[in-house]
């Protein structure tokens, strides 16, 4: 079978998918037998380098420094394709994420660091979306490409209508059916569940900050930000935020933070806090709060209770955060 050449299909069509494990480089010892799970190797002039499970190498006390989590792109890239392994790196880059690549006969693999790798999977599911996303019409194109196969649907962002509510809460009910505190499955309904049906009827809920994602028609993801306060400076406080299990790591995530922070400069918000991963959210310019003179509500947060200061932040700011009532407790 003949590989994907045309970039625009290969990012497109590329699925990114993580295997199982994680995976370290190792100098082999000179004249030591090959052994172990060897899932790749490079011949230099200083020796034999092996790519292998993390786990072989350990009870073959082979030492190494890096510790790697192994991305196959599911598509299939010929080996003359041009531009796809500068596209994926360029992505990561930005992301500040580390990239080591290995080309096989039929897919291209990434490893990056273990510690990066729902990161990097969400960067390259943006990457696929926004080259699937449909553009512009050009007649030329169609009459030299006439069998292309149409553009998978673009995401919608819209705003939140009472309709929607029991969907909104069958897909949180399932977004945290996973508690992401314990990493463990939630017994009975997550408490996220009873948190979002009281905000849509609490005092502090603001319309125009609960943010529905659709796909195809269909209701995929959800954010709602409602009133929350440091003293008397009006503030907003996010979540939760959900998407459906099947599409997350996909960039919808990405996508409702975007807009969220988008329409609250719109609308002249100071700030938005948010209780969550400071790893994933510094990329939309989270910083601790404590750093801007704004205390969690509870002082075990810590550093996981983030502010992002909008283009109206006043500075000097000094308080304890309050989030909206059904928060309490």
């Amino acid at each position: 079978m003949t590989g994907e050449k045309d970039l625009h299909t290969l990012l497109a069509t590329m699925h990114p998918v993580r295997r199982d494990g994680e995976y370290v480089y190792v100098l082999w010892p000179h004249g030591r037998p090959l052994a172990g799970e060897i899932m790749a190797a490079v011949r230099e002039a200083e020796g034999l380098t092996v790519v292998m499970p993390r786990d072989d190498a350990d009870a073959m006390g082979l030492s190494y420094d890096f510790v790697g989590a192994w991305i196959t792109l599911e598509v299939h890239s010929s080996l003359e394709a041009v531009g796809l392994t500068a596209a994926v790196g360029a992505a990561l880059t930005e992301a500040k994420i580390s990239c080591n690549v290995l080309a096989g006969f039929h897919h291209d693999h990434l490893l990056v660091p273990v510690a990066d790798a729902d990161r990097a999977l969400e960067v390259l599911h943006e990457l696929a979306l926004r080259e699937s996303a449909p553009h512009e019409f050009d007649p030329h194109e169609l009459a030299q490409d006439s069998s292309r196969e149409p553009a998978a649907p673009a995401l919608r962002l819209r705003v939140e209508q009472p309709e929607d509510r029991p969907a909104l809460l069958a897909l949180t009910a399932a977004a945290f059916a996973v508690s992401p505190v314990t990493g463990l499955p939630v017994e009975g309904e997550p408490e996220e569940v009873d948190l979002l049906r009281r905000l849509f009827g609490c005092a502090e809920y603001l319309p125009e900050f609960s943010i529905v994602a659709e796909l195809d028609g269909e209701i995929v993801g959800h954010v709602i930000s409602t009133r929350a306060r440091v003293g008397d400076l009006d503030l907003l406080g996010l979540g939760p935020i959900g998407v459906v299990p099947r599409l997350q790591r996909h960039g919808i995530g990405t996508a409702l933070m975007k807009e969220t922070v988008a329409r609250a400069n719109a609308a002249g918000e100071r700030g938005i806090a948010l209780l969550g991963s400071p790893g994933y959210y510094s990329r939309f310019g989270f910083v601790p709060s404590s750093s801007l003179g704004v205390a969690p509500p509870v002082p075990a947060w810590g550093a996981n209770f983030q502010l992002l200061p909008l283009a109206l932040w006043p500075g000097g700011v000094s308080g304890t955060f309050r989030y909206a009532a059904p928060f309490e407790g």
